[in-house]
């Protein structure tokens, strides 16, 4: 049985919200497991050469933009920032929040 490019794409998709492990999840499909468990490898190998040419990779730092969340209480909040390389930094207050944006466009000047 062939199975379209979109077909896949939309069926390794389901398989990534499931939480089901890959063997069950072939098995519910009604794919062969070696043929499913080739296509993830594909994707994640797809997945990875995408990812080795964009910024994060190269070291730069990326931005995004966070927006807190109506009804929450302030009080005792963090945000929490990871980068890449696995360093973490905890914002605690506003004034915290200019002295990390500026120790973030500090690291991306400097080399890998």
């Amino acid at each position: 049985m062939r199975v379209s490019p979109q077909r896949r794409g939309e069926l390794l998709d389901d398989f990534e919200r499931s939480g089901m492990s890959s063997p069950d999840f072939a098995k519910l499909a009604g794919i062969k497991y070696q043929t499913f468990a080739y296509w993830l490898q594909r994707r994640r190998k797809s997945r990875e050469s995408s990812v080795a040419g964009s910024p994060a990779k190269s070291g730069a730092v990326q931005w995004f933009e966070a927006v807190a969340q109506a009804n929450v209480p302030a009080t005792g909040s963090l945000l929490v920032v990871r980068l890449g390389s696995g360093a973490c930094m905890e914002v605690g207050n506003v004034a915290q929040a200019a002295l990390a944006a500026a120790l973030l466009r500090a690291l991306e000047k400097l080399p890998c």
